[in-house]
């Protein structure tokens, strides 16, 4: 671990390898698990805002657990999250027509609709924030329905920070980006 500014940042998002690998997973990581998507307070705000736009893009289950649940709820942790449809799939999840799932957020951005790309944590992934009082926790989570984009990161030699540069970025800021590229050239050298 090292610290950068306010973060504390774990030497594996620096040193594992990831690509998403959708051919292969799916999109798993929108349909497993137990819990929805983390959300930060302010994303539930813009949740309720883009709602109207947001909704062609999704299933009827999905609009019905939206419309039954809201567009956030407080998790088992009490921290915020999106709400699931029957206790799996994330109410926001779509699938395209080979059954990969993909984010209905994330089709009305790229359809021009919203100029919101999607929940930050979802960005993220495979790194997530913990946020403490006095600093943030930036962590590599490792889980097995993602080793095909472990083994594909590792072909194509791109580490976690690299694939998810732009969600880092607009997470931390350009600055920080930076600096934790400056502390990669480091370790890794």
């Amino acid at each position: 671990m090292f610290q950068l500014g306010k973060t504390i940042v774990s030497e594996e998002v620096l040193e594992k390898d990831f690509v998403c690998n959708l051919s292969a997973c799916k999109g798993a990581c929108c349909i497993a698990g137990d819990a929805g998507a983390p959300l930060e307070e302010e994303e539930t705000h813009i949740l309720e805002e883009i709602y109207p736009k947001v909704k062609p893009f999704l299933r009827e289950k999905g609009i019905k657990a939206i419309e039954e649940q809201g567009t956030s709820v407080i998790g088992a942790d009490g921290e915020y999250e999106t709400p699931l449809i029957n206790g799996a799939d994330c109410a926001y999840v779509t699938f395209d027509k080979k059954g990969t799932a993909l984010c209905g957020i994330e089709e009305a951005y790229n359809q021009g609709e919203i100029t919101w790309k999607k929940p930050v944590s979802c960005h993220l992934y495979p790194v997530r924030v913990q946020d403490y009082s006095e600093f943030s926790a930036v962590n590599y989570h490792h889980w097995y329905i993602c080793d095909d984009a472990c083994t594909l990161g590792k072909e194509l030699q791109v580490p976690v920070y690299k694939f998810v540069k732009d969600a880092l970025i607009r997470k931390f800021g350009e600055d920080w980006y930076a600096e934790l590229e400056k502390v990669a050239e480091k370790i890794t050298k």
